[in-house]
């Protein structure tokens, strides 16, 4: 078999995937560690007392962009003591100065705590009072230690965390989302003139028509914190609200130079980390950046690094297309991305490929037979 030749000759080959790394459980970092994930980790999300470890991480790479985690919808009781709010908040208000005004209500007139998540109080993003609060105390607390904000919580559903029940302000789902639309638009122009970048988490936008882009038309980029695996048997197939929506959040940024982080859950088993990279390969361009997760919410360590992360597969030669029903392949110039994305179980679909191609276990091959849910990514010579 020949060898496969790096697609830049002069120079250390450039990668065509992208990782990012959510720092935001404070475990301990060595220096080791900054080192090898300053390098290879364009993005590196920090909590608010980790201004220190922005610096380290910037030292080793200057490049680095470092994001601070800002919840957008909750203050937190937790970090208030005697009456007196932390330094150095994992939110934008603190409990104890928040203006009673600002807590959204139940219908029988009492505060949302978040279901699962105690100590943390929802609050009214479309009250303009606590939007301009909310940015100030950001922008004051990040200018000159961080590159941007890392906004959780940017919702889409009025009972979000509390299942079933709606608050007074915003019965409906399209009721909050108009909220949180004017929160992100009423508040940009303060992250702008600071120069900080902001990411808003915009887990599940999939499941509401058009919610991706009218959040993200104000914002750098958005974050799928569930994206196509969720879990080893869990992988998300072809259907209205499905596989092409999660693709299209990357491509729609993509075309307006927005950045997009998606993350996928799985074990590391197989079946799931090829069909997520190979998806991933479908829609990424200069932006887009993918980590994997095993356990929910476990945002200490940086996610794994595969071996794969570091094939250059040259120039995308264009967009993906379908080759056959909900199956899809992009080219590049020293390789190509296929994608199976039928339902679970479904038949293999044999796609014929056009010459010689590298499999990932170093096989020459012409062709490959994906099941559905199954991706994979070919080498080739160039």
């Amino acid at each position: 078999m020949a060898a496969l030749v790096p697609a830049a000759q002069a120079g250390e080959p450039v990668s065509t995937t992208k990782s990012f790394w959510l720092h935001m459980n404070s475990s301990p970092v060595s220096d080791e560690m900054i080192a090898a994930e300053a390098r290879r980790r364009p993005y590196v999300v920090l909590n608010a007392w980790e201004g220190d470890l922005a610096a380290r991480l910037k030292k080793a790479n200057p490049k680095i962009q470092t994001f601070v985690y800002k919840d957008l919808s909750s203050t937190r009781s937790y970090a208030c003591e005697g009456g007196v709010d932390d330094t150095d908040l994992p939110t934008g208000v603190g409990y104890c100065a928040a203006d009673p005004s600002w807590f959204l209500l139940d219908p029988n007139g009492h505060r949302f705590e978040y279901d699962g998540y105690r100590g943390h109080w929802q609050m009214d993003v479309g009250n303009v009072a606590y939007q301009n609060a909310w940015a100030d105390n950001v922008v004051a607390s990040s200018r000159g230690v961080f590159d941007g904000v890392f906004m959780d919580n940017a919702l889409f559903a009025c009972d979000t965390y509390h299942d079933g029940v709606c608050p007074a302000a915003y019965p409906t789902d399209e009721s909050m989302r108009d909220a949180y639309r004017s929160m992100l638009s009423g508040t940009r122009r303060k992250f702008v003139d600071a120069g900080l970048k902001t990411v808003a988490n915009l887990s599940n936008a999939r499941l509401h028509d058009g919610a991706w882009d009218s959040y993200t038309e104000h914002l750098d980029g958005g974050f799928d914190e569930w994206w196509l695996t969720f879990g080893d048997h869990d992988l998300l197939s072809e259907y209205p609200q499905g596989f092409r929506r999660q693709l299209a959040e990357i491509t729609a940024n993509e075309a307006k130079g927005k950045i997009t982080w998606v993350q996928p859950h799985h074990s590391g088993a197989e079946q799931p980390f090829r069909y997520a990279f190979a998806s991933y390969l479908l829609a990424a361009g200069g932006h887009a950046a993918i980590s994997e997760i095993a356990e929910t919410d476990r945002y200490d360590d940086a996610s794994p690094w595969r071996a794969e992360y570091d094939w250059d597969l040259g120039e995308p030669l264009g967009a993906y297309r379908a080759v056959a029903s909900n199956v899809f392949q992009r080219d590049f110039a020293c390789g190509t991305a296929i994608v199976n994305a039928n339902r679970t179980g479904s038949a293999a679909v044999t796609v014929r490929l056009d010459g010689a191609f590298v499999d990932e276990k170093g096989a020459s091959v012409r062709s490959v037979a994906l099941p559905g849910t199954t991706g994979s990514v070919l080498r080739k010579t160039c």
